[in-house]
């Protein structure tokens, strides 16, 4: 579990690092295609990198805030969840950790997220669906997934990542919006390559690199989080329960990201029929975690 911490730790650097990286190359791109030379070259890797460590600073200070936003998430009222959080705080006591933030989705489709850049400051997130699908045994599985999250610090690698691929693609379709606004103006060939570079650049990080990227962060993650999620509660049929449940769900959340979607318990854009959802999956199949579930139930009852 430590090891897996560390790794986590430093793999949340090196994406850090690389993005710096990439974004100085592609403001070096941009200023030798606005034609400044070497001098262009070095000024627009120096905006860039500003740029890029400002995305940083503000994934890791207000990624989580974004995610819970975009989310539709709402602090859960204690009176009215009070069994959510009490089932929230005795896992945080079990695992050793601060009670994280708890909130609540106004979405029948059951799923669940962490999110935080560390325990501290984390947050685990449920749909109205959960609650209402789960029983209490089914609900505690859950929310000891999301909690493994949190204690790995997977919360804080996958939101960096996800913070910064939603930025990059924001980013291109802006640029390619405003290459329309400056046709036909004066001298506004030069800029519109430009925005053309920028637009492409970006638009190949936030919906090719990126979604790479968290394919290759997640798939292992959630794995992982089943198993540390079964050994808090010492009890692989609550969320092996749940798991089937919800792979028998067939209604997708009312707001999905593509960017957040790697948060979820469960892939929110595996319910969505567009073929193109499927080609980046950050989850592995449900099937396979029931059925590793399922093992780890039989050789305990054995």
């Amino acid at each position: 579990m430590y090891h897996q911490i560390t790794h986590n730790k430093r793999a949340s650097l090196l994406v850090i690092v690389l993005f710096i990286v990439f974004w100085l190359a592609a403001g070096a791109l941009v200023g030798l295609v606005f034609g400044g030379g070497g001098t262009g070259v070095v000024s627009g890797a120096i905006l860039f990198g500003l740029l890029a460590i400002l995305g940083v600073l503000y994934s890791y200070f207000l990624g989580g805030w974004t995610v819970l936003s975009v989310s539709g998430a709402q602090p859960a009222d204690p009176t009215q969840y009070a069994q959510l959080h009490n089932i929230v705080e005795a896992l945080a006591i079990g695992d050793g950790l601060p009670k994280p933030a708890v909130y609540v989705i106004d979405d029948p489709s059951p799923n669940a997220f962490a999110t935080g850049r560390n325990p501290q400051h984390a947050a685990v997130t449920v749909t109205t669906g959960l609650l209402q699908t789960m029983d209490r045994e089914e609900l505690e599985g859950v929310l000891a997934h999301e909690m493994s999250h949190i204690k790995n610090l997977d919360v804080r690698l996958i939101l960096i990542v996800s913070t910064l691929v939603a930025m990059a693609g924001l980013i291109g379709s802006f640029a390619f919006r405003s290459t329309y606004l400056m046709r036909g103006g004066r001298n506004s060939g030069q800029l519109v390559l430009v925005l053309l570079a920028v637009g492409a650049v970006f638009t190949v990080v936030g919906f090719i690199v990126g979604p790479l990227m968290q394919f290759a962060l997640s798939r292992q993650r959630e794995s992982l989080a089943d198993a540390s999620g079964v050994e808090l509660t010492r009890n692989p049929a609550g969320l092996l329960s749940a798991l089937k449940k919800i792979a028998q769900n067939d209604q997708p959340l009312k707001t999905y990201n593509h960017a957040t979607a790697a948060m979820f318990i469960d892939d929110p854009l595996e319910h969505h029929e567009h073929w193109y959802n499927h080609l980046w999956s950050t989850h592995p199949p449900i099937q396979e975690r029931i059925a590793a579930l399922e093992a780890i139930l039989e050789a305990k009852s054995t």
